[in-house]
């Protein structure tokens, strides 16, 4: 039966669910059933965030906290998180089949680094600061918490990607409703007994994990005075919109179709590890990933090489297995979908070199083999459209210039990267790449800088200081001192 949860964590409490009806967790590789917890309602959303509300407007509450007391409790909440970090870890890679040397990486280490960041950054930060006017006064220019944050986050990186919301949320003095995803709430309920080990105050912190009709309750709900969101850009619309119609504040980080630019000097034989954790961590389900290789026409076919001997050279198997690089997608109907797309790149002339099917040697679990299609046209939709798994296009250009036309040519705009040995002139063409985030000879989002896309990659940015300030407000008092 697994883990076994019959309550939600709502206002600092365990609390029974107003509805009857569970989410069934299941093993991506083993189809396997982990656990189960309530299916939140909108009743319960109703109820979350109302204690989220109550603590926020409390005048002696988290949001009038000193922000370094504010702070102590978030280190607390790293420490509980530390101590739990090897069951986490494996909870998640058990969900979504993220191989567990990732998962330690990036969901057990990311959100307590976060959580001490920010807890460090509000610190030192100023809340106010008074400016000299023109008109014979001065103004007191003030940052204040935006108010309750309605966080939907979602399956790939579930801890990680949270902590994007709720680490700058509680620097900043708000309170947070948080919808996990329906695949990955176990991890969840872990970080709810670690906010409660902690000591975070009743109603900063509140969870209801839910599908999509429920998450678009939140969005709207008139208790909520921010959204944050991390998912599809289908889905990132319907919210904007919702949003754009409440003159709500609004966060999307979307998805991406991102380029790898390798100039004619780059020798990838020194970079096959960067590479990988560019185009293929987690299996390929990751929002940044660069899955369209640009490789320069006189090159052409030794960078189908490197990409073929990178996607045919790796261990494809048990998430939970530190050998495991590459691991399940996180649902059979998710597995359809990806494998959908390799069916349209045969269909449009792409050129298979590697992959494209089921690893023979795993009769369970929702695997598809790491895919590499040559021969790709910038146009066909195994290139312009975000496929979300192991599968990559490597599409030839003629010059800069032209590499630089193709890197643009997308409705997305999120990460990237150019391989060069040239550092200084890979960054004078990432500078011409029209996307929210680029890397030269790696690629990765770091917690002190923004992060966030343009286009159809998103709104808004998270991380950084940049990060912070988008769940804060200002406010500014006018002083006549004439």
């Amino acid at each position: 039966m697994g883990l076994q949860y019959d309550k939600l964590y709502l206002g600092g409490q365990w609390t029974s669910p107003q509805g009857n009806d569970v989410i069934k967790v299941v093993s991506a590789s083993t189809e396997e059933e982990l656990g189960s917890v309530p299916l939140g309602v909108e009743a319960d959303i109703d109820y979350a965030v109302t204690a989220a509300r109550s603590a926020f407007d409390d005048p002696s509450g988290w949001s009038s906290w000193e922000p370094a007391r504010r702070a102590e409790v978030m280190e607390r909440l790293a420490d509980a998180l530390d101590v739990r970090k090897d069951d986490m870890v494996r909870r998640i890679s058990s969900q979504n089949g993220m191989p567990i040397v990732i998962a330690e990486q990036l969901e057990g280490a990311f959100p307590s680094m976060l959580l001490r960041y920010y807890a460090n950054l509000v610190r030192e930060s100023v809340d106010e600061e008074e400016r000299p006017g023109l008109l014979g006064g001065t103004t007191l220019v003030r940052r204040k918490p935006v108010g309750v944050v309605g966080a939907i986050v979602p399956w790939n990186f579930p801890q990680a990607l949270m902590f994007f919301k709720l680490a700058p949320a509680m620097a900043a003095g708000c309170t947070v409703v948080v919808k996990p995803s329906p695949e990955t709430v176990l991890d969840t309920f872990l970080l709810a007994e670690a906010a409660e080990e902690a000591g975070v105050p009743a109603g900063v912190l509140n969870f209801v994990p839910a599908g999509r009709e429920v998450g678009a309750y939140l969005v709207s709900h008139p208790g909520v005075d921010k959204v944050a969101f991390t998912g599809s850009t289908a889905a990132g619309r319907a919210i904007g919109e919702a949003c754009g119609k409440l003159l709500r504040p609004v966060t999307l980080e979307l998805g991406g179709k991102s380029a790898v630019i390798v100039l004619d000097d780059a020798d990838l034989s020194t970079s096959i590890e960067q590479l990988f954790a560019t185009s293929f961590i987690n299996n390929g389900q990751t929002c940044y990933l660069g899955s369209r290789i640009l490789a320069p026409r006189s090159k052409y076919d030794q960078v189908v090489d490197v990409f073929t001997g990178l996607a045919g050279g790796v261990t494809v198997g048990d998430p939970l297995d530190h050998t495991t690089q590459i691991g399940p997608m996180v649902s059979a109907r998710h597995r359809d979908r990806v494998e959908s797309y390799i069916a349209k790149g045969k269909a449009e002339g792409a050129r298979l070199t590697v992959g494209g099917g089921r690893p023979e040697q795993l009769d369970r679990g929702w695997f598809v083999q790491p895919t590499v299609f040559a021969d790709v046209d910038n146009n066909f939709t195994i290139a312009q459209e975000e496929i979300f798994g192991p599968v990559l296009s490597v599409i030839p250009y003629d010059g800069i210039d032209d590499a630089v036309r193709i890197a643009n040519d997308s409705d997305y705009g999120l990460g990237g990267s150019v391989w060069t040995a040239d550092p200084e002139r890979g960054a004078d063409v990432a500078k011409r790449v029209n996307t929210g985030t680029i890397g030269i000879n790696a690629y990765l989002p770091d917690p002190t800088a923004p992060f966030g896309g343009v286009k159809s990659s998103g709104l808004g940015r998270e991380l950084g200081p940049e990060g912070l300030a988008a769940y804060q407000q200002l406010q500014s008092v006018y002083l006549d001192r004439r």
